[in-house]
């Protein structure tokens, strides 16, 4: 069986509010990866801050399935802003619908975003094999004017900041016009995707941003921090339902709104995660 994984984390975007855990997050999913799922250290890719760019992340994601074979293990971590923008077709028309975008580094409402689209073509693989994708990012279902993102665009993360921030980006003027007063149903990334070939985890739920967060102090993603924390309790022996229960618990106790889902085939939520493995 062949593992291969890309994990993305930004935090100092060029030119949108930056984050501050998004590199946490990294470190702790790679960590996980190398304990409980058996990784090497050849087998991750990491992207980080300005590596982050959307050429970049389009070339790894080809690297991540490249040659794919049923029994292989594919997994693939985002953490940082999230919008949204309305779908266009091939001639460049708006469509009745918005599509859920991942903010690279050099994030720009040009076409520099990484859209549905993209996602569905590239992350194509055969039967039998596990594609595992985890998005910390928001999933930014509302309109993206009724969210608040405090900062200037360019403002460093401080000290001085509330210790939770959103990880969604809001569109400008001009890219907000575009859907404005309309109610337009919304594409999640992946959507398309066939489900007995995918284990998708988000954040929280299309109308919720996610955290990214001071926990203990430390900057993290609320969501990954506690993926991963609970990950490493059961030393990876846990199965991907209960650990999705085990964090929406936490999330709650620690005063977050946020609802983490997963989308999974029903014999996925009784097998560990980075596995086919049953408990």
């Amino acid at each position: 069986m062949n593992k291969r994984a890309l994990i993305v984390g930004i935090n100092n975007y060029r030119d949108i509010n930056r984050l501050r855990g998004c590199v946490n997050d990294t470190t702790n999913l790679r960590i996980a990866l190398e304990e409980f799922a058996g990784f090497d250290v050849d087998q991750v890719r990491l992207l980080l801050d300005e590596e982050a760019t959307k050429a970049a992340i389009e070339g790894e994601l080809r690297w991540l399935v490249r040659d794919a074979a049923p029994g292989d293990l594919l997994v693939l971590h985002f953490s940082g802003h999230g919008s949204q923008v309305r779908d266009r077709d091939d001639r460049d028309e708006l469509r009745d619908q918005l599509d859920e975008i991942l903010c690279p580094w050099d994030m720009g409402w040009d076409g520099t975003f990484i859209n549905d689209d993209y996602l569905d073509t590239v992350l194509q693989v055969p039967e039998g094999v596990v594609l595992e994708v985890i998005l910390d990012c928001c999933n930014s279902g509302g309109s993206g004017s009724e969210l608040d993102v405090p900062g200037s665009s360019l403002a460093p993360a401080s000290d001085a900041e509330p210790d939770r921030l959103p990880r969604f980006v809001q569109p400008p003027l001009d890219v907000a016009s575009r859907h404005a007063g309309a109610s337009l149903p919304q594409r999640r990334l992946l959507e398309r995707r066939e489900p007995n070939r995918l284990a998708m985890w988000s954040a929280c739920a299309d109308s919720q941003t996610a955290a990214d967060a001071r926990i203990d102090g430390i900057p993290n993603g609320a969501f990954t921090f506690y993926f991963c924390k609970h990950l490493r309790e059961a030393e990876g022996a846990i199965t991907r339902a209960a650990l999705l229960e085990q964090v929406k618990m936490s999330l709650s106790q620690a005063g977050y709104s946020q609802v983490p889902e997963l989308a999974a085939p029903p014999e996925f939520l009784h097998e560990h995660p980075f596995t086919r493995r049953a408990v």
